[in-house]
């Protein structure tokens, strides 16, 4: 006698966890790093909004169409390293053109193996080491949030912990929900009144402009950390699982997203790497050939979170200091802690990532640059010097 199949909402409840786990793990990241480049708090709301709409649709029509748990998720780590570069020469404008070029490139990715086969070339302890150097900032505001202001940051940082341990899926968003409680409890104490037009969604576009800061600054940075960070261990993990992502029609489809996005604040989507997982592993459903189901219920999920950006948002702009940066320090203890450990765990290749993760961490901005391209560059300098001097052939 063989099992029965098990019931359809498994693969569709497993959709919504995947969506509610990926939004509210990052939201506060993604909103930090569109206001660090110069969104207003309606701008970042939009682009947050965008964000939802493009990379649901994503998952629905690559599910739908290769009938696999193809999940897409705005870039964390990308977000993080706005986040760290600050507003470039051209301001937002200039930011919304870098995300353009970024749709552009992920475009050429797809239709260009050669290109796609350049980008690997970078050394992955290179890049790990430029990701870990743009997070690190962000990682320590948990603790200077405490300092700042320890009655509100404290419950946050107890609730990420005491969940860390019982449930890690659920301890960014818990943490967020504590977050919640205490801007709510800081607005009941203060009497403030707020104005309600502000939870209302809209999509702010702009007329993206583009400049060489821009272009050097952002746009290739974030470029190469999505695709490092994102969409090669993306398909990596569901490779793992049995699925062969088509990776000419997902950068397709996420580069078009990317595109439409863009005016709108949006900073980009890609292939969702850790949160792949829970859509496309055995607990979703047991049978491989129904998961694609929970892909089609994680984009619905994320176009209908999409609907509350704006109230995301605003708790935003009416917590008290330190509480969101503290969250979104929490939700990227785990990105930093395995860029590290990728930067140096090749004893050959440590020189070069020390450099340029020191590099990345200091914030410099060089012409206009941000940190991230010349710690980049720096990086790359470093170990073409290194490893001509290490394998010179013996004279005489």
């Amino acid at each position: 006698m063989t099992d029965a199949p098990a019931p359809l909402s498994r693969p569709i409840l497993a959709g919504v966890v995947t969506a509610l786990v990926g939004f509210t793990s990052s939201f506060a990241v993604v909103l930090t790093g569109l206001s660090a480049v110069g969104a207003t708090p309606a701008q970042a709301a939009s682009g947050l909004l965008v964000l939802s709409i493009t990379m649901g649709l994503a998952c629905v029509i690559l599910a739908w169409r290769y009938r696999m748990p193809i999940t897409a998720a705005w870039s964390t780590p990308g977000a993080a390293l706005l986040a760290a570069t600050g507003v470039v020469d051209g301001g937002w404008p200039a930011a919304t053109g870098a995300f353009l070029v970024v749709a552009a490139l992920t475009l050429l990715a797809g239709a260009w193996t050669g290109f796609g086969g350049l980008i690997a070339r970078i050394p992955a302890s290179i890049a790990q080491a430029m990701l870990a150097g743009v997070l690190l900032p962000l990682c320590l505001a948990p603790v200077t949030g405490i300092a700042e202001n320890p009655w509100g940051v404290i419950p946050v940082v107890l609730t990420w912990l005491v969940f860390a341990r019982i449930a890690p899926r659920w301890a960014v968003p818990l943490a967020f929900v504590a977050a919640a409680i205490v801007v709510g409890v800081g607005l009941v104490r203060t009497g403030s009144p707020m104005d309600t037009s502000i939870l209302i969604p809209r999509i702010e576009f702009v007329a993206p402009t583009f400049t060489v800061g821009a272009l050097i600054g952002i746009a290739l940075p974030l470029f190469i950390v999505t695709m490092a960070s994102q969409n090669v261990p993306g398909v990596a993990i569901m490779r793992s699982y049995g699925y062969e992502v088509p990776w000419r029609p997902a950068m397709l489809v996420t580069g078009i997203g990317t595109a439409i996005g863009a005016p709108a604040g949006g900073h980009g989507i890609n292939l969702a790497a850790i949160s792949a997982a829970l859509a496309a592993s055995p607990e979703a459903d047991p049978d491989p050939n129904r998961r694609w189901v929970a892909g089609l219920s994680t984009g619905a999920s994320y176009i209908v979170l999409g609907g509350f950006a704006a109230s995301f948002s605003a708790l935003v702009v009416l917590a008290p200091a330190a509480v969101i940066p503290a969250v979104a320090g929490l939700a990227l203890f785990a990105a930093f802690g395995s860029a590290v450990q990728q930067a140096v765990a090749e004893p050959g290749e440590r020189m070069p990532a020390v450099v340029t993760f020191l590099i990345a961490a200091s914030g410099i901005s060089l012409a206009g640059i941000s940190a991230a391209f010349w710690a980049l560059l720096a990086g790359l300098v470093v170990r073409l010097i290194l490893t001509r001097t290490t394998t010179r052939p013996s004279e005489g």
